[in-house]
């Protein structure tokens, strides 16, 4: 017991000395700070002495934020959906850092719905979660990069377990897939400027992407405006069995986010930051390894967890 004792400190000694120089200088930007891990993470930051500048969707989101921290926290508006936010943003960013250059960008703005079997979603539901998720994402950092190649910096991104394994259709694992595309290619590009690329890969944990109405009334909706033919292939025991199963997943996500900004703050202060994190039990001992498991294996596992249509085979 002693040993383990020895150990745990030693760890967590090396763990905290193991931290990049003059964090009270360097500055980070982070997307999607009205709430959820944002939020909690630039509240970290400012905490740490950093100076945090915290991107909102909303001006209420903002103002909370502003008056929640310190001097060392700004905050702007901004649209990772629109190319005018992203570049105004972008010029704000530049004039706060000047040619000290930018430390970490956090990519962590996105959204999870809408979401379900595919063939109940139309175009439109798809295009919706992928412009936030990754087309956003990738346009944020394209503007922002030249000033973390400045300051050697980071690029943190926030994907999923469902980056690693589609465990429900629609665009939100489409996005977090592109996403671990994106944040790989950069990772191995950036490498000779001294930057350094993380991917975060959270569990299922209770965020404002799950959608402020109930997962009832939206399968509801979703349902209803289906046409008839597709109504019938599936079935009314196929609707309540899915709305019943997703329900239940969203009742159990993780309401504590301290492990995922954890992950991220570590990400962004370590000397060496891993290259991937996967905060979440359920992300280390069920999506991980359905990730890693032959394809035809995790497919039979997760068949099993979807209801049978009513003119299955």
């Amino acid at each position: 017991m002693a040993a383990l004792t020895d150990l745990s400190f030693m760890y967590r000694w090396f763990k905290n000395c193991n931290l990049v120089r003059n964090l009270s200088d360097k500055y980070v930007f982070i997307t999607g700070c009205d709430s959820g891990f944002g939020n909690l993470l630039a509240k970290q930051l400012v905490d740490r002495g950093m100076r945090v500048l915290a991107a909102c969707f909303t001006q209420e989101g903002a103002q909370k934020l502003q008056q929640d921290t310190s001097y060392r926290l700004q905050t702007t508006l901004l649209d990772v959906t629109k190319s005018e936010s992203i570049q105004m943003a972008a010029q704000w960013v530049r004039d706060q850092v000047g040619e000290q250059g930018l430390w970490a960008l956090v990519n962590n703005a996105g959204v999870g719905l809408p979401s379900g079997p595919n063939e109940w979603l139309t175009i439109e539901d798809f295009v919706k979660v992928i412009n936030v998720n990754l087309v956003g994402l990738i346009e944020v950092t394209l503007h922002m990069l030249p000033m973390v190649k400045k300051a050697r910096g980071r690029v943190v991104n926030m994907s999923s377990s469902g980056g690693r394994v589609a465990v429900i259709g629609g665009g939100y694992c489409v996005s977090k897939f592109g996403v671990e595309a994106f944040s790989d290619s950069i990772r191995r590009e950036l490498h000779y400027f001294g930057v350094k690329v993380s991917i975060i890969e959270p569990g299922n944990y209770r965020t404002s992407i799950l959608g402020k109405d109930g997962i009832e009334m939206r399968m509801q909706k979703l349902w209803e405006q289906l046409p008839q033919e597709t109504r019938d292939s599936y079935g009314e025991e196929y609707f309540r069995i899915y709305t019943e199963k997703l329900t239940n997943m969203t009742r159990s996500a993780e309401p504590r986010y301290r492990d995922v900004t954890n992950s991220m703050e570590h990400a962004i202060v370590s000397r060496s930051p891993r290259v991937r994190y996967n905060p979440g039990l359920d992300a280390k001992l069920l999506y991980l390894p359905l990730a890693k498991l032959p394809t035809p294996v995790t497919d039979f596992i997760l068949s099993r967890y979807l209801p049978r249509p009513a003119d299955s085979v």
